[in-house]
């Protein structure tokens, strides 16, 4: 198993820092994960929320790869819908040429009413827009002179300059939550990548033999939120509030959406304080390295998967403490894991 981080640069009201001075600290913590042995670092994206959730991941992605040497950069994920797949393809270029062949591509359908609207954009092509943009991108990555009829894009003769350094197109990757999300990445060849919910990976695997691929050939990525600290109650006490503002996010988000069974039900608690002894908590991974070991040691149990993403920087915490969250995975938990 293969673990990550998964960033998405949240800077809220409550806890804001000076955007220059909170990025640069950001950036320290993927320079110090490289260090502590992670295998990736994933960057996702939202666009015009009131928290300053990162716009932009492909530009991120290239900031990374200049101060990084080993650790690969993904995006999880990048809303294809919402920028020109030719644009894409030339800053995924750009990435990975930059990180030495070190990035993947992430790409998602997004869901939340709000940006669709605001980029004027039906949500219904949503998933067509996907499929074409993923169709494009890897035209344009790996041939020359391209001609592309497609319902949202058309391009004629088009070869992109300069060329990737991964051949014949860096690792892509799909998100999906429902059934039909799950199959769409499997017709499409690409990797999965996952989140809470039911074990994508029997559709999945099942899908890819369907279509005469090797699932051996495939990646499930699982993103899970998960925080150590030296005790249980210093781990909820470091982490709740600010667990608390993600959760307050997706259960508006989600229940607007509402794409897949149970998204319209609220989050069974109101406040911070609820969530330790909640429903929630048994899908969080918080507590004492051994704690969190035990929990993940279940999940192995329950899940296919090859790569491990975790969220431990919860919305407006400390990057101090996040970083040392993830020092103690990285030197007690992670181990243990790597031959699961």
């Amino acid at each position: 198993m293969r673990f990550g981080v998964m960033h998405d640069f949240r800077n809220p009201k409550r806890w804001h820092l000076p955007s220059a001075v909170f990025y640069q600290a950001m950036i320290e913590q993927t320079v110090a994960i490289e260090q502590f042995g992670y295998d990736h670092v994933w960057l996702t994206e939202h666009h015009f929320t009131d928290d300053a959730y990162n716009p932009a991941s492909l530009s991120m992605a290239a900031a990374l790869a200049v101060r990084t040497s080993r650790i690969r950069i993904g995006t999880f994920v990048l809303l294809l819908p919402f920028i020109h797949p030719v644009r894409a393809a030339e800053d995924v270029i750009l990435a990975d040429i930059l990180s030495n062949g070190r990035f993947d591509l992430g790409v998602g359908q997004g869901y939340t009413h709000e940006e669709f609207d605001a980029f004027c954009i039906k949500r219904s092509e949503r998933g067509a827009r996907l499929q074409e943009g993923v169709e494009l991108i890897r035209k344009l990555l790996s041939e020359e002179r391209v001609t592309f009829e497609g319902r949202f894009t058309q391009v004629k003769n088009m070869t992109l300059m300069p060329r990737g350094v991964q051949t014949p197109h860096v690792p892509i990757w799909i998100g999906a939550r429902g059934p039909k999300g799950i199959t769409r990445a499997a017709e499409m060849g690409a990797n999965l990548m996952a989140t809470l919910g039911p074990d994508p990976a029997p559709l999945y695997l099942e899908t890819l033999r369907a279509h005469g691929r090797d699932p051996s050939q495939f990646k499930i990525a699982q993103l899970r939120m998960v925080y150590c600290a030296d005790s249980e109650d210093q781990a909820w006490e470091e982490s709740q509030h600010h667990l608390w503002h993600v959760f307050d996010y997706y259960r508006e988000v989600l229940a607007t959406s509402n794409d897949v069974a149970g998204d319209a039900a609220p989050w069974p608690i109101t406040r911070a304080e609820e969530l330790r002894n909640s429903p929630l908590a048994a899908d969080l991974l918080i507590g004492t390295p051994e704690q969190v070991a035990a929990k993940l040691d279940t999940f192995c149990k329950n899940y296919r998967c090859t790569d491990f993403i975790m969220s431990t920087h919860f919305a407006g915490i400390d990057p101090k403490k996040s970083t040392r969250s993830l020092e103690l995975f990285a030197k007690k938990v992670m181990p243990a894991f790597r031959s699961r």
